[in-house]
């Protein structure tokens, strides 16, 4: 349902109100990015009436924000995908997470991660048994890669703020201030240097940060790291999976956290928060010598 008393039509942001204005079209663009994509699905979760949602779908539709996908023809029913347009809305709703948790739940902090027993921890932890979507990462020189790799038992995907080569582009005025956000090379080259312990396991590793692709290419080199190190610059993962972010000179960064997934793509384990980056490499092993139950 459009907002029709916007009436600013030079105005970017009076205008995408007028699509996303009303608070069930953000929490439906939460659910379909996490994966939940059909009709039924989506009513349990949001516990929104049938006559709601079908309004809301078929005006995202007529947007260009979600497109439908027949998946039954007798009798005909469809899935909602976002679009282009839909997937451009995560990090909105990455920003709009991260300002709830911070000046809403929060008291306004800025940091990187968070305590143990806070509504982000837990909603973190609660990820043990959602399946991660269909959907690819900028990899080295850019190649998109699947962050899940289906030919081994494991996938440890270990999320970090940020780690750059000297000379470069270099850490935001203050990093060292921020709690959390400290420790990313020393966390990248402990996993570097236990990559056997993670292959007698059957698992792979790959980094993941917001940075861009060509700054964690450069950072692999410097740090002679051969595993993938993946940019969720979009913030298709964080947007995915609603992963913890911060903003530190206007990028929004992952949290530092660790996901064991299986090969059907299903998060098994979860590390959060994690105070020892350097630590945090056995604590992945030992995750997943009990999910495998050595």
């Amino acid at each position: 349902m459009r907002y029709t008393e916007i009436d600013d039509p030079d105005c970017a942001i009076a205008q995408a109100l007028a699509v996303v204005g009303d608070p069930w079209t953000l929490l439906l663009i939460r659910d379909i990015a996490g994966g939940t994509h059909q009709f039924d699905a989506l009513q349990g979760e949001l516990g929104i009436s049938r006559k709601v949602l079908t309004g809301r779908l078929k005006t995202l539709v007529a947007d260009g924000v979600l497109e439908r996908r027949l998946y039954s023809a007798r009798p005909a029913r469809y899935e909602y995908h976002l679009t282009p347009a839909g997937r451009g809305l995560l990090p909105v709703l990455v920003a709009l997470q991260d300002w709830g948790a911070r000046h809403v739940m929060g008291d306004g902090a800025l940091s990187a991660t968070s305590a143990d027993d806070s509504a982000e921890t837990r909603r973190v932890h609660a990820l043990v048994g959602r399946r991660l979507p269909g959907l690819e990462l900028a990899g080295p020189q850019g190649a998109p890669v699947d962050p899940v790799a289906a030919d081994r038992a494991w996938t440890v995907l270990y999320c970090f703020p940020g780690a750059y080569a000297p000379g470069g582009h270099d850490y935001p005025p203050g990093w060292e201030r921020i709690p959390g956000a400290r420790g990313c090379t020393l966390e990248s080259c402990t996993y570097r240097d236990r990559m056997a312990d993670f292959a007698e396991r059957d698992a792979r590793v790959h980094g993941v940060s917001t940075q861009r692709p060509d700054q964690l290419a450069a950072f692999a080199e410097h740090a002679r790291i051969a595993f993938p190190l993946l940019s969720d610059a979009d913030l298709h993962l964080a947007g995915s999976l609603r992963l913890p972010t911060f903003r530190a000179a206007g990028v929004d960064r992952l949290k530092r956290l660790t996901l064991v997934l299986d090969a059907s793509r299903t998060v098994r384990g979860v590390l959060y928060p994690l105070q020892d980056p350097a630590g945090s490499v056995d604590d992945a092993l030992a995750l997943i010598d009990s999910l495998a139950g050595v």
